[in-house]
């Protein structure tokens, strides 16, 4: 696990480091310069030319830095001071001072003529920006566009990126390597900033642990290795002692969701899975996943919600170790009936997708159901129908629409996108950082639900069980891209390849 940092909290990592550690800003403003210098290196020549595109603030100073550290390197190397040399931070100032001093080439807009960049270093704007871009620095930005820079390194984060939401301010600069400081800025993880943050590598330039564990930091992502965090599978136990996973999903002649999120949540360790399903699924369902126990009911007695029906649910619920609620269970009238029964019935977790979502949707007084064992797992317009808010709002505001669903239920928000949002119920935020569009594919969300279900059975609480299972989720979509392409992935094969993640842990 890694945490990630908005604009504000890196600024007050910085200011304690500095302040109250005691650690001079210009110590840490050196290392940073020389974390860009040694990245520009591995993929510079010396006969390249390179020019580093400088804000007046502490991001342009780094990059004047930089500048003075190539140039004694012998690289061909200019400085274009977008703000001038007059104003400016301390740090900057200071910065510029050495680099006259020691012979670096700078040059201001109205000189700015560099016939060909073939590297360029993007200092102009830091985590601090808030507003759009207008005016000059648009206009020096688009003078970069002109001249195409062969390779662009960033420092700490793309130019016209806002470091906590990922959202372009208008314009921005799209960097091949973005070389950020301490942690990674929740605008390289969140789309479109994780586009145009090119591979993200975070420099160590001395912020001591404690300057960030002050502020209780909420937001995390999960790299490879933390699998080993998953539980081992002891050798003294039996299918009981995995847990029992109830699949409540599936129509007349609609049983594929059904079958992917059961055979997702077996892969994933369950002990038990029970599809509970129309009678018209049966024979399918039996014959693609015999492993599975198959319970069935009439459509026509779930419409009616009679007694047998409610029965029979209850016993159902009473079995299950998690629940999986929703998927491919359509639109028919008796859904109401099945979701309501289901929350007010069951005391495990509930994984609570697709048609059961809907559901919801359309009998908001559902909710009041909702305890703190639900997770709910919408896509954007799932969403979009959940909060009356619009697709477009929602996707250039995830993490707090995630959150803001989350914390009016106390529940755990999973918003699904290209870079998926765990909003969980104990005030930590997931943002992740695997998978890949070839993942985009019917029944990718059912696998989903059968992940995170079967990491519920395993004992995991649903904070941990929702961060990894979009986390497994993801990797399984980047193992099978490997294989089969960026068009090629099939929604059963990401549950197929769960076997590869467990393979993965040090036995």
């Amino acid at each position: 696990m890694r945490y990630l940092v908005t604009g504000g909290q890196m600024k007050e990592v910085d200011r304690y480091t500095i302040e109250k550690v005691g650690i001079p800003s210009l110590v840490l403003m050196e290392r940073a310069a020389l974390a860009v210098t040694e990245e520009v290196v591995k993929y510079g020549k010396k006969t390249d030319r390179i020019w580093v595109l400088c804000g007046n603030g502490n991001n342009g100073a780094d990059g004047v830095a930089a500048a003075r550290m190539l140039h004694l390197k012998g690289y061909a190397v200019s400085a274009l001071l977008a703000g001038g040399r007059e104003k400016g931070s301390g740090e900057y100032l200071t910065q510029v001072s050495i680099a006259e001093h020691t012979g670096v080439h700078l040059v201001e807009f109205p000189d700015f003529k560099p016939g060909s960049i073939h590297i360029l270093i993007d200092a102009l704007f830091g985590v601090g920006l808030d507003r759009e871009i207008l005016g000059k620095y648009r206009e020096i930005i688009e003078a970069v566009f002109f001249y195409r820079p062969e390779f662009t390194v960033a420092v700490d984060i793309p130019s016209g990126i806002h470091s906590d939401t990922g959202q372009v301010m208008g314009i921005a600069l799209k960097a091949d390597v973005t070389v950020t400081f301490g942690y990674e800025k929740l605008g390289t993880m969140l789309y479109p900033g994780k586009e145009y943050g090119g591979k993200v590598l975070v420099a160590d330039i001395g912020f001591p642990g404690k300057s960030l564990e002050r502020l209780k930091p909420e937001f995390f992502t999960l790299d490879p290795g933390d699998e080993e965090q998953l539980p081992k599978r002891p050798a003294y136990s039996n299918k009981g002692t995995f847990g029992k996973v109830l699949v409540v999903a599936g129509s007349k002649n609609m049983s594929g969701a059904a079958y992917l999120s059961a055979l997702a949540a077996y892969r994933t360790g369950a002990g038990l899975v029970k599809i509970f399903t129309v009678e018209e699924n049966r024979t399918i369902l039996q014959t693609g996943l015999p492993e599975a126990i198959i319970t069935t009911y009439d459509a026509k007695e779930a419409e009616a919600c009679t007694a047998g029906f409610k029965e029979l649910l209850v016993k159902q619920c009473e079995w299950a170790t998690a629940i999986v609620l929703g998927p491919g269970l359509g639109q028919e009238v008796y859904v109401r009936n099945l979701v309501e029964e289901v929350l007010a019935n069951a005391y495990v977790p509930i994984i609570l997708d697709a048609d059961g979502l809907g559901a919801i949707a359309s009998n908001p007084e559902l909710t009041s159901y909702f305890t703190e064992n639900i997770i709910v797992t919408p896509h954007l317009g799932e969403m979009a129908r959940l909060t009356g808010s619009s697709v477009g709002t929602i996707r250039k505001n995830l993490v707090a629409t995630a959150r803001e669903y989350a914390d009016r239920f106390g529940i755990t928000c999973v918003l699904k996108d290209a870079a998926t949002i765990g909003a969980l119920k104990d005030q930590r935020t997931y943002i992740n950082g695997s998978g890949n569009s070839a993942m985009a594919k019917a029944g990718s969300g059912d696998v989903l639900t059968g992940i995170i279900a079967g990491l519920l059975a395993l004992g995991l609480e649903e904070s941990d069980a929702a961060a990894f299972g979009i986390w497994l989720h993801g990797r399984t979509g980047d193992m099978v891209r490997e294989k089969q392409g960026d068009h090629s992935l099939l929604a059963r094969e990401l549950a197929e390849e769960i076997h590869s993640i467990w393979q993965g842990q040090t036995r």
